[in-house]
């Protein structure tokens, strides 16, 4: 049986393992580290998210200059993140593990197309849509919810500036200073970018090439909005080398030296060992968000839905009876926080008995992470979120490699070809007329 010791990045982030045995996986482990290190950075592999922290620590001031003139140009004291899926999860996800926005009101989120959101997002506005800023995030600016929400936006801007006594054309240019989009630099491939440009939208920001939606936790519209919640500009930079330090060390082919392929080859061992149904769990209510991008990360990307991904301990009344039943075959993980306040004896018991739950019921691995005031630490924020890339990513090349099948030419992990199911029946059919119309309105409100 090959196992491995605890694993202490030095980055804030610990991880023991249990009941785990790596014999099938180990092997192939050096060549996946190495296929994968031949990938990374290369023009259509979707893996440049690897050195995007790098690159975004020589952006950090460009960052805050746009969130002041964002700020300048309205009374807004909101920011509404227009956005779905890799646009949403992202920055939900890392405004809650750096403590921010806890009480959700400098950041809000809009992304629903139904009438009754819409009236609740508006209630939380005190109905005057003017209180608010407004971050478009799409990469091709076409994505349906996106733009739907953004012209509906669009024209109630409008509106509330002409009742306010400005002409139409005022109004209009009223309504510009509320947005930023983030896109495609090239207009040519966007036409919110094309928008933007052409109402003088607040500043340039982007989403890279070669960074899909749910790998983008460390991209523009993330750091906008962790600067415009109040990110002080030192632990922005703290966490991108945090991140950074994380992709150095996944770069490893050493298993005891690289968590996020320990952790992927944890998933893959547990599998091939007839395991199906997995559960990671999460500790506290930092990670509620967490929890929603992590689900995102794992159907888009490992595309199996019978990981269960929750918070505890509400998850523990839920589903403890059958985690817990002998007849029921499992593998668990535990993320917790390290606790440092006057809860830490009970959560040092709690997390205890959890363990001991755990490892009494099948493969476990119990990761540990350093916090700071209201989240993380910034460093450990920036190694944990980077750290969930790699290991989503191994996960499908360990399993190929055991399994001895060949890679494809861009991997199945980065992609998600089947959402164009959907997005094909939002369009009409030759002849027909439109379903649905991005923006449309029966009245203005």
């Amino acid at each position: 049986m090959v196992s491995i010791k605890a694993i202490n990045t030095g980055l804030g982030i610990s991880t023991k393992y249990l009941n785990t045995d790596f014999s099938q996986v180990k092997r192939v482990l050096p060549e996946v580290v190495d296929e994968f290190s031949r990938r990374a950075n290369k023009p259509g592999q979707f893996l440049n998210w690897v050195e995007l922290p790098e690159k975004q620590l020589k952006r950090v001031d460009e960052i805050y200059d746009l969130v002041a003139k964002s700020k300048n140009q309205t009374d807004s004291k909101v920011l509404t993140v227009l956005g779905i899926g890799g646009s949403k999860h992202p920055v939900e996800h890392m405004l809650s593990i750096n403590g921010l926005n806890i009480n959700k009101d400098k950041v809000m989120f809009f992304s629903d197309v139904d009438s009754t959101s819409l009236s609740r997002f508006m209630h939380r506005l005190d109905n005057d849509i003017t209180k608010s800023n407004f971050m478009v995030v799409s990469k091709s600016g076409s994505t349906f919810e996106t733009k739907d929400g953004m012209l509906r936006v669009k024209q109630m801007l409008e509106q509330a500036y002409i009742n306010k006594g400005y002409s139409k054309k005022q109004a209009e240019e009223m309504a510009a200073k509320h947005f930023i989009a983030v896109t495609d630099t090239n207009p040519a491939k966007s036409e919110l970018r094309r928008l933007s440009d052409s109402e003088h939208w607040a500043g340039d920001l982007y989403i890279h090439d070669d960074v899909g939606g749910r790998f983008s936790a460390l991209d523009d519209h993330v750091l906008f909005a962790l600067a415009d919640a109040g990110m002080k500009k030192e632990d922005m930079i703290e966490m991108l080398k945090g991140a950074h330090k994380m992709s150095k060390a996944a770069m490893s082919t050493d298993m005891q030296a690289n968590d996020p392929l320990a952790q992927a080859a944890f998933w893959v061992a547990a599998k091939l060992n007839g395991i199906k149904t997995s559960v990671h769990q999460y500790m506290g209510s930092l990670f509620e968000d967490t929890v929603n991008w992590h689900s995102q990360m794992q159907n888009e990307s490992i595309k199996n839905t019978l990981k269960q991904i929750a918070k505890v301990p509400d998850a523990m009344h839920h589903s403890a009876e059958a985690h817990f039943n002998p007849a029921n075959k499992f593998s668990f993980a535990l993320t917790s926080p390290v606790d440092r306040g006057v809860a830490k004896e009970n959560v040092a018991g709690y997390v205890g008995a959890l363990n001991k739950s755990y490892a009494n019921a099948g493969p476990f691995f119990n990761e540990t992470v350093e916090t700071r005031g209201l989240g993380l630490t910034p460093e450990a924020a920036g190694a944990l979120t980077q750290s969930r890339a790699f290991s989503t990513v191994y996960q499908e090349m360990i399993e190929k490699g055991v399994k001895k099948e060949s890679l494809p030419d861009v991997l199945d992990s980065v992609l998600q070809p089947h959402v164009e199911v959907y997005k094909k029946n939002l369009k009409p059919q030759a002849g027909e007329p439109d379903v649905v119309v991005a923006g449309r309105l029966s009245e203005i409100i």
